[in-house]
């Protein structure tokens, strides 16, 4: 994959696209037998990010509650048993699990892989500690 121009091409091929701006991309994700109509969803934002002012990083982030409305031990110990890519941050009011991933030489594997595990897992965390589909 080239850059970040090539990432946005194959998102819009690949994903349902709800949101475009120039450094961020937001897709909405189904999971579930009739997924499209009856199934759950999560909103994944993909961002272009600049770490150290020269080089290019893709970071996929997801909300799946709010910091309020949880035991922050309990979703913490959970995520430390379960996953395998991303880390949990507190975002303003929200929980996020994100993941990041450099640019350059990124094949897709390296990008489609990591973005349905984080969408996949904050699904699972939002139904397990909150029981709702809010994001």
């Amino acid at each position: 994959m080239a850059g970040w121009a090539d990432l946005v091409a194959f998102m819009r091929q690949e994903y349902r696209v709800i949101r475009e701006e120039p450094d961020e991309v937001r897709i909405r994700m189904a999971f579930g037998d009739d997924a499209e109509t009856t199934g759950r969803a999560q909103v994944v934002v993909i961002a272009h990010e600049i770490f150290d002012k020269k080089e290019d990083w893709v970071q996929i982030a997801t909300p799946f509650a709010r910091v309020d409305e949880v035991d922050l031990l309990d979703v913490l110990t959970e995520v430390g048993h379960t996953l395998v890519v991303g880390g949990i941050v507190v975002m303003g009011e929200h929980l996020v699990l994100r993941h990041s991933l450099p640019l350059v030489n990124l094949d897709i594997n390296e990008f489609t892989d990591p973005l349905e595990l984080v969408a996949g897992s904050a699904e699972l965390l939002e139904q397990q500690f909150t029981g709702r589909d809010d994001y």
